[in-house]
């Protein structure tokens, strides 16, 4: 898409506008929440515990209920859209914790996320690019995921949400509970599915270090709200950012 000037503008691909959360009669887990995501970026989602993270990936999933706002998706507006039904508009989650199925094998994990496809070859070619992706997967395909290491595990939890070729991937805190150099891997194959594949990244991570050199831009969720915005690498070297999430 072109501005007026010739210029090349992004295209939304995810507007959230003046999102609300609410539990019960008093907690406010999300409170006027805007966020945007271009077509094949990274945007980063920044935030301590209980900032309201969690809760506006699974609002976007569809797996909470919204008390105001509007999402939408591809210019189509998802909000109270059942999980399921997001799924198949092309949306895959990876929850924090994994969620794999520890007594599956790989390969019947990978197979797991593929339940939306019918079609064999393009089920098989699926699982060849993600082995392909994800070697370590290829090594140990037949073996019971709860078998493998922790970064192994994310990396297979990774591969099954790919497993439908979703437009848009959810990550929520993948480095969790990874040694360093596992983090390093496993942000490695996130920039690499954004890059090969085209596919857009929401990244929710406490890590705000790691979050903001591997996405392209970043908010900070702060009570359930917006504090910041702006590209990554201008918030890296923000002073009040630095200060709050980036100290020592």
């Amino acid at each position: 898409m072109l501005g007026k000037g010739g210029e090349s503008v992004k295209e939304d691909l995810l507007a959230i506008e003046g999102l609300s959360v609410t539990y019960g009669k008093a907690i406010n887990a999300l409170q006027d929440v805007s966020v945007n995501v271009c077509r094949e970026e990274i945007v980063a989602i920044l935030g301590a515990n209980g900032a309201g993270k969690t809760t506006l990936l699974k609002t976007i999933s569809g797996l909470i209920k919204s008390s105001k706002g509007s999402i939408k998706f591809n210019n189509q507006e998802i909000t109270g859209i059942r999980a399921n039904k997001i799924v198949r508009l092309g949306i895959a989650h990876v929850p924090e914790g994994r969620m794999i199925i520890p007594h599956f094998s790989v390969k019947e994990n990978l197979l797991a996320g593929a339940y939306l496809i019918n079609d064999k070859h393009l089920l098989e070619k699926n699982v060849e690019s993600i082995l392909k992706d994800f070697p370590i997967l290829r090594a140990r395909y037949n073996q019971a995921a709860g078998t493998l290491s922790g970064g192994e595990q994310q990396m297979l939890a990774i591969g099954r949400a790919l497993m439908i070729n979703p437009t848009l991937l959810i990550l929520d805190e993948p480095s969790l509970g990874l040694a360093p150099l596992m983090v390093d891997k496993v942000m490695e194959v996130v920039r690499l599915i954004n890059r090969e594949h085209h596919t857009t990244i929401i990244l929710v991570e406490q890590n705000a270090f790691i979050a903001l050199e591997t996405s392209h831009r970043a908010y900070v969720l702060e009570n359930g709200q917006i504090t910041m915005n702006n590209d990554s690498q201008i918030l890296l070297h923000d002073p009040k950012l630095k200060e709050k999430y980036l100290a020592g």
